[in-house]
């Protein structure tokens, strides 16, 4: 017959969270959202995605000047992208 050592107390449960960590605000300063870029963000490119958002919900990915472009054909051959802003 083996024994097993006693099941180890209980601790405190953990405090719960508030919910989904909010995207920061736009005037944070950022860095651009293409894959493996750390450059500065100087432009806000704003998109939802119709399927699964409301109309007036809007998703904020960064772009430096060089992936301005790339980033906005990426959403805009979707038909997500909605408007392109500076970053502030």
């Amino acid at each position: 017959m083996s024994q097993h050592p006693p099941a180890p107390e209980p601790t405190s449960e953990p405090e719960p969270t508030s919910g989904p960590t909010p995207e920061p605000p736009a005037t944070e300063p950022g860095v651009c959202s293409a894959k493996g870029c750390t450059a500065p963000a100087t432009w806000e490119l704003r998109w939802n995605n119709p399927r699964i958002h409301t109309p007036d919900r809007r998703k904020v990915w960064l772009a430096c000047d060089d992936h301005r472009e790339s980033l906005a054909h990426f959403l805009g051959s979707r038909g997500f992208l909605k408007e392109t802003a500076p970053h502030r």
